[in-house]
């Protein structure tokens, strides 16, 4: 929806004020100073239903107490090799910023593979690198920019997508349902590249610097991106994953206590809201049969089967 009225929000605000603590306490890690703004947010989630953004917001924070997701940024994956062969098969970057100041992130839909770790590990990196875009970043260039930026821009690259990909839809789901009821209305605008059309819309509201690597050209002809298009922000060798992983050692060096901390991957309940992802890998291998029908179908899909978590 587009501008929600004020009266809502000030009926939301109300209803906030009656939650008791630790939800008051995880509210603040989500609103970072700006008590309305995710009010705004997941009353655009629930179409401006007071009733039912609030009901979404209060489930969202127990969440965050259930699952310690506070303390999510001082929990490291360990070892580093572990957590590189993590950021090798789960494609995503802060490749730069647009010149509005919102942070560009870049998503390698098409060549993630989420085989080098357990669903537990890449679900607690996917919601470590939210909390630090939420909590880190984005303040950060609130800051920079001096006005309030609370969003971000996404980039798609659907380079290597293939219909193997949908055997990942266990995890997908997972992660989409997570961001869906968790972190709603995050992002302004989805950019899906390659497609070429979409090229020319996306040059126009961010420096080419700030484009990912995917996204440059080596033809450019101006030598001062040159040595950025190297840069791919996928790695953990970029500027982002290093301060964010040195961000969370840091801060698990500042929370450990006397006692040895167990390392191990961070177990999140899922919401309730998202077994329809059950029947959403019902309904797409339903669909793949059609296509064994089809004479110009090559053998690949024939054997393809969605795991829908039960096998």
């Amino acid at each position: 929806m587009g501008v929600v009225p004020e009266e809502a929000i000030n009926q939301f605000e109300a209803l906030m004020k009656e939650v008791e603590e630790p939800l008051k306490g995880t509210f603040k890690n989500i609103h970072q100073g700006y008590p309305r703004e995710p009010l705004i947010r997941f009353l655009k989630a629930r179409e401006g239903n007071v009733t039912k953004a609030h009901k979404m917001l209060v489930d969202c924070l127990n969440w965050r107490v259930q699952n310690d997701i506070d303390d999510i940024l001082a929990k490291p994956i360990v070892p580093t090799d572990f957590y590189r062969a993590i950021r090798d098969s789960q494609l995503i970057g802060l490749s730069g910023y647009s010149k509005e100041g919102l942070p560009v992130f870049a998503h390698g839909i098409g060549l993630n593979t989420f085989d080098k770790a357990s669903v537990h590990y890449y679900v607690q990196s996917h919601i470590q690198i939210n909390e630090y875009r939420d909590r880190v970043i984005l303040p950060a260039a609130t800051k920079k920019y001096g006005k309030h930026i609370s969003k971000c821009i996404k980039i798609l690259d659907m380079t290597g997508l293939k219909l193997s990909s949908l055997s990942q839809i266990k995890l997908l789901t997972i992660i989409s349902s997570i961001d869906d009821l968790n972190y709603p209305e995050k992002t302004v605008t989805y950019y899906i590249v390659n497609a070429p059309y979409i090229f020319s819309a996306c040059w126009k509201i961010m420096d080419y610097s700030s484009l990912p690597h995917f996204c440059r050209k080596r033809s450019s002809g101006s030598s001062e991106h040159s040595d950025s298009y190297l840069v791919n922000c996928y790695s953990l060798d970029h500027p982002f994953h290093q301060q964010l992983y040195n961000y969370i050692k840091q801060q698990s060096l500042i929370r450990e206590t006397v006692k040895p901390r167990k390392q191990g991957s961070v177990h999140v309940t899922l919401p309730e809201d998202a077994v329809e992802g059950v029947e959403i890998a019902k309904t797409l291998e339903s669909e793949l049969e059609n296509f064994k029908n089809l004479d110009a179908c090559c053998d690949s899909v024939k054997d393809l089967r969605i795991d829908n978590g039960k096998s």
